[in-house]
């Protein structure tokens, strides 16, 4: 086998290197030994489904008959959390309409698991352990920063304070083309111009040198997890400027939980992009009672790439989108 890189190779070829397919191989061993030395049970549910997630920043695949390929497992394995599983993980494909590039392909693979009894500080200390055992080399603890710290280090900015005007400006001071076209409800949120500051300036210069974990974001940012005044109990890792996870102090009530994905739903809606049915089996499943948990979701590509330095995602895959 051949490594990627040469357009004019025939595309029935794989674009990973022998060597690196051997490389996955061998993370896939590390991650099930590492949950297998603490007793985590490795669990298997659908990737098609009646219901997808109505997440704002994330698109669906939809099949003809109506069901959706799944963007991740959460939604199943939280139910299985609620019928008494214990702590669970799970390593699976799923699946996401984005552009193929450097760092996406619209089938990856995820790594995701649940400890109960767990808060978000708690499953960051797991999910150091996690990524030592895979091979990241990390002389010191990683460096763990609030969302807040790292505006404010990184940007100098206070992401709680600052103006809209402020965020705006800010970046085309610093040399950021500003998105064209947008619309009035995009200039007027907020939290659209904070993940433009995060994605062009603030997360491009975390964990440089090895992890870094950035936790407690704006209670506006909460997605899944649980409020605490104005911070949501959730994290995310970048390494080398790159988000790897994405954690939460998990969030229990059904009625906040579906009241979310309504207000999503809504969001949707307005802007016409496709709106799925939420999954109402979780709902129910909330309301006969989640344990107090924590749960991340982990690409395992992009951490392959980086452990071996590989210039493209596709360069740690078999098939990438190109060739499948």
């Amino acid at each position: 086998m051949k490594s990627s890189g040469k357009e004019s190779q025939p595309l029935w070829l794989p674009s990973a290197s022998l060597k690196n397919l051997r490389a996955r191989a061998d993370l896939l061993r590390r991650i099930r030994q590492f949950f297998a030395e603490r007793e985590v049970l490795e669990v298997d549910t659908p990737l098609l489904s009646r219901h997808a997630t109505v997440d704002r920043h994330i698109e669906s695949f939809r099949c003809d008959d109506g069901r959706w390929l799944q963007t991740s497992p959460e939604f199943a394995m939280k139910r299985l959390l609620c019928a008494g599983s214990g702590p669970i993980w799970q390593l699976c494909k799923v699946f996401r309409q984005e552009e193929s590039g450097r760092w996406h392909n619209p089938e990856f693979s995820l790594l995701e698991w649940y400890r109960p009894g767990y808060d978000h500080h708690a499953l960051m200390d797991e999910m150091e352990a996690l990524l030592a055992a895979c091979g990241v080399a990390m002389p010191v603890p990683c460096a763990r920063l609030s969302y807040r710290e790292a505006f404010k280090f990184h940007a100098g900015i206070d992401p709680w304070a600052a103006e809209l005007t402020a965020l705006r400006d800010g970046l085309e001071r610093r040399g950021h083309s500003l998105p064209r076209n947008l619309e009035a409800t995009e200039l007027a949120d907020r939290d659209f111009w904070l993940d433009l500051w995060m994605s062009l300036v603030v997360g491009p210069q975390l964990g440089r040198d090895q992890p870094c974990f950035l936790y407690d974001f704006p209670a506006s940012q909460a997605a899944l997890a649980r409020v605490r005044g104005k911070v949501a109990e959730r994290f995310e890792v970048f390494w080398r400027g790159v988000e790897l996870a994405n954690g939460f102090h998990e969030l229990a009530d059904a009625g906040e939980q579906q009241r979310r994905f309504e207000g999503d739903q809504a969001w949707r809606r307005a802007r016409a992009r496709a709106v799925p049915e939420y999954d109402r089996h979780l709902i129910a499943a909330l309301e006969n009672g989640l344990p107090d948990c924590a749960g991340v979701a982990l690409g395992v590509d992009r951490l392959l790439m980086l452990l071996l330095n590989a210039p493209q995602l596709a360069a740690v895959l078999a098939f990438d989108d190109a060739r499948a």
